[in-house]
């Protein structure tokens, strides 16, 4: 056991398929988004800080690294399923809280388990880095979601997903990171010429002005 059981535990992620059931043109694992949101928050934060705000880097790096690390314990469960309902939200937190609890206790040696504990936590606290966390997350699931939307996925999942993304992250538009992103990047990623074009860009032009309307 101890770290080497961590440490193996690790390829584990790679094996553990995002959206499992859903037919996707490409499979995203949890180790490739845990490093993908990891690289995001790293560029969230640079905005931040370059607008005068202090990151924690080792607290944002972190929480980025670790976010979904208890998915080994209960698996990968679809965005829209595990936000329709927040006592079932809940219910999932406290599970794998425990089951977070449990492995470090019985895995992580007795001198590194004060720091693990820290690390498995939830990292989506109301902190500047908790709060980049969850708008980084849910930009790799708006970058995922499109990916299949603009190939043309007919899975209706797709669209709940983007839609539900990027509905999450206007919420922290009071962030400089998330105000870059919806001045700079996302007209980007609407721009070109690709199957339901039209679509994508009336979902995301009307999130959009619902968050301009609260505004003013």
């Amino acid at each position: 056991m101890g770290m080497h059981q961590y440490i193996k535990s690790l390829s584990d992620l790679e094996n553990i398929i995002r959206l499992s059931g859903k037919f996707k043109f490409e499979e995203h694992s949890v180790a490739a988004h845990s490093f993908k949101v990891t690289q995001i928050a790293q560029f969230l934060g640079t905005v931040e800080e370059q607008a005068g705000n202090k990151v924690d880097w080792r607290s944002l790096y972190e929480k980025a690294l670790n976010h979904d690390y208890t998915e080994l314990f209960i698996g990968d469960i679809k965005t829209p399923v595990k936000y329709a309902d927040p006592a079932l939200r809940d219910k999932l937190a406290k599970v794998e809280e425990k089951m977070a609890k449990n492995f470090i206790e019985t895995v992580i040696p007795e001198e590194f388990q004060a720091a693990y504990v820290n690390r498995m936590k939830e990292g989506k606290d109301e902190s500047l880095e908790g709060q980049i966390l969850s708008v980084a997350d849910k930009i790799d699931l708006l970058y995922e979601s499109f990916g299949e939307i603009q190939k043309g996925n007919p899975e209706p999942v797709f669209d709940e997903i983007y839609e539900e993304s990027l509905s999450t992250i206007v919420q922290f538009k009071h962030l400089t990171c998330v105000q870059y992103l919806i001045k700079e990047i996302l007209p980007d990623l609407l721009s070109g010429d690709y199957m339901n074009q039209a679509q994508i860009q009336v979902i995301s032009q009307r999130i959009i002005n619902e968050m301009e309307e609260k505004i003013n």
